[in-house]
Parts: structure tokens; sequence; C-alpha cells
């Protein structure tokens, strides 16, 4: 964790963590808890580890709504069904957009000639795979990120060609890479958030090889 980054407390586990590394709850104007993930919404805010079985368990066993009732003062006057699957929802959409909003920006490269040169060339700095990716694509890309020095990471994410097309607005998207350091930053971030909120941490690094610390860069 940077030294800069300022700490807060999972209500439910009492863990301390960087604020990015944790989920954050806010209060509506009328007192509903909903996922603030971008963490933008005004006034006190309560924190959760990005972890769906320890939200699930809490909240099947009603201390979820015990933590959020002392986390906000008494303030909380509804606590919806189903937290942990609108965190879960909240941290699927923001990756997604951040993948869209990528693209748009002209940072995240589709198609295999694209994708083959980025890598081929050592630019690449991360490479995506639809979880229903064909085993035999992924090896290949990852023996070409090998062979191009393995400095790149690759990350198999949590949703299918057909969802992921869906999200970007594009045809059979099976996979994509990203060259720009700060991009590749910014998506592995949301990425990771959403993986590791499903327990998800295999998949990451060039295959073959030992995982790197981090991006290439």
């Amino acid at each position: 964790m940077p030294k800069h980054e300022p700490e807060r407390r999972c209500i439910i586990s009492g863990e301390r963590e960087g604020r990015d590394a944790l989920v954050r709850l806010a209060l509506s104007p009328d007192g509903e808890v909903l996922p603030d993930i971008g963490a933008r919404a005004p006034g006190r805010g309560a924190w959760v580890k990005p972890d769906r079985a320890l939200v699930a368990e809490a909240e099947a066993k009603g201390k979820l709504k015990g933590a959020l009732q002392r986390a906000f003062k008494g303030d909380v006057k509804r606590v919806p069904d189903g937290m942990a699957e609108r965190i879960e929802t909240g941290l699927k959409r923001a990756a997604l957009d951040r993948l869209g909003l990528e693209l748009r920006a002209g940072n995240l490269l589709l198609g295999s000639d694209r994708i083959a040169g980025a890598v081929d060339s050592g630019e690449a700095r991360l490479v995506l795979h639809a979880a229903d990716a064909a085993p035999d694509g992924v090896r290949k890309l990852a023996q070409r990120l090998h062979s191009a020095g393995g400095k790149a990471k690759a990350i198999a994410l949590p949703a299918g060609r057909d969802e992921l097309s869906l999200a970007l607005g594009q045809a059979n998207v099976v996979h994509a890479a990203l060259r720009d350091r700060q991009a590749a930053l910014r998506v592995e971030s949301a990425v990771g958030r959403w993986r590791a909120y499903l327990g998800l941490h295999d998949g990451i690094g060039i295959e073959g090889g030992e995982p790197p610390a981090g991006l290439g860069l």
C-alpha cells in the first residue's frame, strides 16, 4: 500500500487496509445503504473487504446490519436484501465501464492482429481474456508474451465473450490488450477488485513462469 494512501477499517472483519483495496457503502438521502463503488458519494461511509463470501455470511447472520448501524451512528433506515450481490453487480459494472472508457480513448486493443502486434513488440502492458476463451488461444498468447520478455500481466475476466462483447459494443470480444501504462493500471485496479471480490486469485501472470509482482513498467 502506498504510504500516502489513507487506511480504512472493514466493518465486518475489523482489518485495516488502504481505501482503494476496500469497497465503500454509503447512505442515500432517505437512509438506505447502497454500494458506492467509486467512493464518491458525500457524507460518512462504511468500508468492507472485497470478499463476497465474507459479506454474504455477515448478511445471512444479521451481522452486517448491526455493523452498518454502528458505522453510520444509527442513521440507517434500510439495508436492502442481497447486499453481497449488489456489490458484485457494482464492481462488475465499474470494471466493464472502465474497459469501455479505455476503448473509446483508443487505449484498449481488440482484434487478433492488433493484440499480437502489441504482444510481439513487447509493448503490451496488460492482456485480458474472456472467461470462456479457448485454452489454446490463451496458451498461444501466453507463449508469445513469454517470447517477448514476459513483462506483461495476463488476466482472465469473470465475464464471457457475449457479456464482454455487449459491454464494449463490439462483436466476439475474446481477448484484449493495453499498451498505455496508466490505462493498464486503471483497468488492472478495476478488474482486480472485481476478481478479488469473487475469490479469483488464479489466472494472473504468464503461463509457465512466475507471476510478475506488478505490470512490467
